[in-house]
């Protein structure tokens, strides 16, 4: 495997405002990091409690203090990328949530928002504040009291952008590869799906880390992985080098000649694995490196050859029917 990566200084940041406003739609399927336990309101009990009169029951000190701590009272977020950093200016996706469960078991969802410098209101108590931007996510405990209430939130976040070539920086059509995202993690049960089908170039934002990258080139069995690092206002920059090429094939009765219509074609690898299969007289896809057996099925003839992928330009495999042929088809 191959693999070259570069790191952009933070000043990269700068452009991420404007690349992730669109992303604030997506976010809402985005899986959120493990939230604060619930904590009762202990405070609230208390005060509660001591404006009780002697025989328990409510007195207009009660009721004035619940009248004052049921008031909603202004919240004020902001999120920066890493800490004494500039506000992020747009892209974020606010969710406040109560600390008590809901009769799901779950956190209830008290208020949401899609504006970087949010402005809320809440009544006075204790939330648990989230946010996204892009696939960067961070959340924290929030206490609301009596008056103006400011809360930022570090992501403590970088980029990363990807692309890839084949080995020996022969470039790859856009359109026949894509890339997915997990998180670090020794076996594939230990990662967590972060992001997915992305295009070349793509920029994300993540939570500074590692994560497991799997860059795919066409949709057969040309595939790299690799683990990159993602630092804290740094855009990582990387390139994968696939070990596989684009192969077409034809049947034709001599070498040059006309392409036959209607044929059945069957690719298998070295073990006997079937790894492609279609019908038509043009057949085109993306093989890694290694040792393949075509099968061209016409009627009840089928013709068959051996061939080798290297990494490189596309190349053209003519199966012809006076040299490949077989006795008998397929079972």
């Amino acid at each position: 495997m191959q693999l070259r990566v570069m790191r952009l200084a933070a000043v990269a940041f700068a452009l991420l405002a404007m690349l992730f406003t669109s992303l604030a739609i997506a976010q809402e399927s985005d899986g959120m990091p493990p939230l604060p336990r619930p904590r009762p309101d202990r405070e609230g009990d208390q005060a509660a409690t001591s404006a009780l009169g002697p025989d328990g029951q409510p007195t207009p000190a009660t009721d004035a203090i619940t009248a004052l701590t049921s008031v909603p009272q202004p919240v004020h977020l902001t999120a920066q990328v890493t800490e004494g950093g500039t506000n992020i200016a747009a892209g974020l996706v606010w969710r406040i949530f109560d600390t008590r469960t809901d009769n799901t078991g779950e956190l209830a969802l008290v208020a949401k928002s899609d504006e970087a410098d949010a402005q809320l209101t809440l009544p006075p108590g204790e939330y648990v504040v989230h946010v996204a931007y892009g696939s960067a996510q961070a959340s924290d405990s929030l206490t609301v009291a009596v008056g103006d209430n400011d809360k930022t939130l570090v992501l403590d976040a970088g980029a990363m952008r990807l692309t890839a070539a084949i080995a020996g920086d022969i470039p790859i059509p856009p359109e026949l590869m894509h890339f997915d995202i997990f998180t670090g993690g020794v076996s594939e049960s230990d990662r967590r799906l972060v992001a997915e089908n992305l295009a070349p170039n793509d920029m994300v934002t993540l939570n500074a880390g590692t994560y497991h990258v799997v860059a795919y080139f066409g949709d057969v069995n040309a595939m790299v992985r690799a683990d990159l690092r993602v630092e804290p206002g740094q855009l990582t920059d990387a390139t994968l080098y696939h070990h596989a090429a684009v192969v077409n094939f034809k049947l034709a009765s001599e070498a040059g000649g006309e392409a036959i219509a209607d044929v059945e074609w069957t690719v298998k690898t070295s073990d006997g694995e079937t790894v492609f299969s279609e019908l038509g007289a043009f057949p085109t896809t993306v093989l890694a490196e290694g040792t393949y057996l075509v099968l061209a099925k016409r009627g009840d003839q089928v013709f068959n050859r051996e061939f080798e992928v290297l990494p490189g330009a596309a190349r053209d495999i003519d199966v012809l029917t006076d040299v490949y042929a077989a006795p008998t088809a397929p079972g």
